[in-house]
Formats: C-alpha cells, structure tokens, sequence
C-alpha cells in the first residue's frame, strides 16, 4: 500500500520555534559575511556554523545566504530576518547582563558625553564613592546617545533642548556662556576691559560647531554679534573637537575661551580661570537632562545615584546663580 509524499511546502513550513543558537550563527555570518570569521567569534567550527545557518534556512523554508567562492550575501529574506534577530538579540543579552549584575555587586552604569564626564562628572565622583563605597560606578562616554531600552545602561545624561528631552527626562540645569581665561595670561598680556580688547587675544572654540543646530550657540560669532562686533577679528583661532580640550587650553593661558558656565563653575571658584567679561554672559537654550532606564529605575543603588546627582546639580545650579527655565514645566528644585 502506498503512502502519499507530502508537498514541497508542507516539507518546509514548519511551526516549531526557531533555536537560539542558529540567529546567532545567523547574525555573526551577516555581520563578518564570512563563515571562517563567524566560527571564530563563537568559539564554533567553521563546518558547525554552516550547518546551524542550513538548519535555520530549513526551518524559514527558503535560502537566507548566497554562497560564493570566496564569500557569502544575504539574500533578502536574510535581510528581512537578520532585521528582527538583531534588536531580540541585543535585548535577550541586555536582560542576562543585568541579571548578572543585580545578582552580584550593585553597580551603576552610567551614559553621557567625555566633556561632561571629564569637567563636570569624574570630579564628583569620589564623593559618591565616600558615600557608597558598595556601589561600583561604570561609566560610558560616548556622543552616540543610547537606547536605555535595550542597553545595559542604567541612566544617561544628556544636553539637548527641553523639547527634544522627553517626557521622563528630569533637568539638571540650564546654561550659560561666558568669556575666561587664566589668570596670568590677563596679568601678562594686554589689557581685557571690554568686549573689543578680544581682537588681541587668540579666541578658543569647537571646530565642529556649524555641524549640528545647537552647537552654533556656543561659537564666539554668536557671541560678538550679540555684542555687536560681528568684524572682530582675534589675534589668532584655535579649534577644538571637545569642551574640555577647549578649558584645558584656557587653563593654560593659550587663550580666551567661550565656556559653558556649569562645567567651569568649579574652575571659576578655584581662581584657575577667570570671567574676564562678567557683564558678557549671554543664555543658550541648552539644558542637562537627567533620563533613567525603565528597567533600573526601581533599584535602590539608582535611586541613591540619582539623588546624589539632583544634590549636585542644586551646588551647581547655586554656583552659576541659575533661575528655572520658563521653557520647560522642569523646575530645578
């Protein structure tokens, strides 16, 4: 008696669900496009992961590479698939991290850009540490925001306008820029009364700033023509890629630097620079953020972090004689 032979399609179509091992065999194939470099990485042979990304296909029922002499290419249901592996990946692998991590020592791990980390956050620091000496602190400087959703970050601070923060961002504070320098570059060279006596000094500033909306705030050009010098011309330029880069050569008498008042507060009060223009203080409508991860909020070596840091923004806050931002419902107490 015969049996009858299923179709094509009913060999294929299956319904179980699709084994952890082989998305990732999947992903590491379409990022190295390469079986030997994929194998590598996942400490796999090269003849194993081939047959993991085989299994896969026959389990989808269609072909997700194209196999070359010398390489491979995602066909476009690879593509399609790779799409939805790689965020359920980076979610999964975020999940067990934390996991990890709240299972061992507490930790906060921390989000923002390298100036703010380096003039404003790293010297806090130890402050917290002295205070919570259990509570490792991992910081994360990058200009890339991340995704707190996804990420093993517990927090981020960020620098943007109120509009663009978000409805869960809380202020930190405003901003302010103000002309500085180091004091023995005033003692030693011509003198700074008013605004036009910067023609003889060599004016510090970002090198990027026209790039990006925002950052054309803090340009000197902005800054003269508010103080209706639109044709100065200094004695000489310097750029920078970064706020610190452009304090530290304030810091060393190369010259005069537009800076953001709260990441100078504490150089100002130290007597390492000095406001040499008080009167020349202009707003921008820039503002830090304060924004946590739905995932960490509720742990309590965060909820110590984040009230730490609101105590710190309140100095700061006192510091550069801030009132609150009528752009935003945010109010700095």
């Amino acid at each position: 008696m015969s049996s009858a032979v299923p179709s094509s399609t009913e060999i294929r179509l299956r319904t179980r669900p699709i084994a952890m091992g082989h998305l990732r065999a999947l992903e590491a194939v379409a990022r190295h496009l390469n079986f030997r470099a994929a194998a590598e990485e996942l400490s796999l042979t090269q003849s194993a992961v081939s047959r993991q990304v085989q299994s896969l296909e026959e389990e989808v029922g269609v072909p997700l590479f194209l196999r070359h002499t010398r390489a491979v290419e995602l066909t476009s249901a690879g593509s399609q698939l790779l799409r939805a592996v790689v965020p359920s990946l980076e979610r999964v692998d975020s999940a067990v991290r934390l996991i990890r991590r709240t299972a061992g020592r507490k930790s906060v791990a921390i989000s923002t850009w390298a100036s703010f980390a380096s003039m404003w956050l790293i010297p806090r620091l130890e402050a917290f540490q002295a205070e919570y000496p259990d509570i490792d602190i991992r910081l994360d400087a990058t200009d890339n925001p991340v995704d707190l959703d996804t990420s093993d970050v517990d927090l981020a601070i960020r620098y943007t306008r109120p509009s663009n923060a978000g409805p869960d961002a809380v202020r930190l504070f405003g901003e302010q820029l103000t002309p500085v320098a180091s004091p023995w570059l005033l003692k030693s060279g011509p003198p700074l009364r008013k605004p036009a006596d910067l023609n003889r000094f060599a004016l510090l500033e970002a090198s990027d700033s026209h790039r990006h909306q925002n950052l054309e705030w803090l340009t000197w050009r902005r800054w003269l023509d508010d103080n209706q010098l639109p044709k100065l011309e200094p004695k000489r330029w310097m750029y920078f890629n970064y706020a610190h880069q452009i304090v530290q050569a304030a810091l060393t008498g190369q010259g005069v630097a537009l800076a953001r008042m709260p990441l100078v507060a504490d150089s100002l009060a130290s007597g390492d620079l000095v406001e040499v223009l008080p009167n020349g203080r202009i707003d921008t409508p820039l503002v830090y953020f304060l924004i946590v991860g739905p995932r960490s909020s509720t742990r309590p070596e965060i909820q110590a972090f984040c009230a730490w840091l609101m105590a710190q923004a309140a100095v700061t806050r006192k510091a550069i004689g801030e009132v609150p931002d009528p752009e935003t419902n945010a109010h700095p107490d």
